[in-house]
């Protein structure tokens, strides 16, 4: 029997996105038809179900076009998503120079992840003339908006003193909000901090969050910085992080 639902009843955003947690499969249907219904919140989040295949079998090319359709409703993550699909190649073919132009529209809106977005464009100089002055710009004023992820890439900057005045007590104030805010990357950056400081058992409880938290590719790069450890309490971290690299990796088998 297939699962009803009048107009009335249809849920917000926030009550859908709940519903994903609890039953995803009820979930799905409830947000195909909000989404069917002109309900942009939903339009959206149907968008994100298809590419996670979250509660419905996954469609990349579908959800392209859903959030193309909250997109053109106004939905500012709906538009950053669908430069994801063009920068990854989710659904159609890669195109950085229409992903930096979603970005941007995004961004312009004030969203702190489409920012973060076209702030790693202009960065690496993907789709758009490499700036990496314009980057720092747009990774500060996602910082300052809450972004975790760009929390830590502000201290990069900050502690390299490139592209922007160097200042290291800024450097690790932005890397400890990106550590509390839960970016893998901020915690490893805040943990190294510590550890260079000497305040070593504080050092490896970040270091294990951003061992929890890493991703493949992160923790092949941070395992090589941990080798290089004064510390011996932090070098001996590198066989953990040895065990997590080799779990994903036969996972992704």
């Amino acid at each position: 029997m297939s699962f009803q639902l009048r107009r009335e009843e249809v849920l917000d955003g926030d009550q859908l996105s709940a519903m994903l947690v609890e039953n995803p499969a009820k979930a799905a249907q409830a947000i195909l038809l909000a989404a069917k219904q002109g309900i942009v919140d939903g339009q959206a989040l149907l968008g994100q179900i298809l590419l996670d295949g979250q509660g419905i079998a996954r469609d990349p090319v579908l959800a392209k076009r859903w959030f193309q359709i909250a997109a053109n409703g106004g939905h500012l993550m709906a538009r950053n998503m669908l430069g994801r699909c063009w920068e990854h190649g989710w659904g159609g073919p890669v195109d950085c120079t229409l992903a930096s132009l979603e970005y941007r529209q995004a961004a312009e809106g004030g969203l702190d992840w489409a920012l973060y977005n076209y702030a790693n464009l202009l960065a690496t100089g993907r789709g758009v003339a490499q700036d990496q002055d314009a980057a720092f710009k747009l990774y500060w004023v996602a910082a300052q908006a809450g972004h975790a992820k760009s929390m830590n890439l502000v201290g990069r900057y900050l502690e390299a003193g490139v592209h922007c005045p160097g200042d290291k007590p800024a450097a690790c104030f932005w890397y400890e909000r990106s550590a509390l805010g839960g970016d893998f990357r901020g915690q490893f950056s805040h943990a190294s901090v510590l550890a260079e400081s000497g305040n070593i058992d504080e050092a490896l409880i970040w270091f294990e969050r951003a061992l929890a938290g890493g991703n493949l590719n992160f923790l092949r790069v941070s395992r090589a910085a941990l080798l290089e450890a004064r510390e011996p309490r932090v070098q001996v971290l590198s066989d953990a992080w040895q065990a997590r690299i080799n779990a994903l990796q036969s996972n992704n088998f």
